[in-house]
């Protein structure tokens, strides 16, 4: 399935998100609910890349891309480390 638009493209990459954080979520404790959002994306020719993150307090972010020659999905899951303010003077 080509994608073509950038609404299929954002629901399958949103759709991605959330059934990797169901998968990787701890079944012992209570699952919270959360919402996948989009931070940025952006379409070069026939490929699309988006950055997403969730309500949850985990540290994680998400990098999905399209890569329109092969018809392929790439999904990277990235967990914050640490956030330094780096003054310049």
């Amino acid at each position: 399935m080509k994608i073509k638009q950038d609404s299929e493209f954002l629901n399958k990459a949103i759709e991605l998100v959330a059934d990797y954080t169901d998968e990787h979520t701890d079944k012992s404790d209570n699952v919270p609910e959360y919402t996948v959002f989009v931070v940025w994306y952006c379409k070069t020719l026939q490929n699309f890349k988006a950055l997403l993150s969730t309500t949850l307090f985990d540290g994680m972010y998400y990098e999905v891309t399209y890569n329109g020659d092969k018809d392929e999905i790439y999904l990277d899951a990235y967990k914050k480390i640490e956030n330094r303010c780096i003054k310049i003077d």
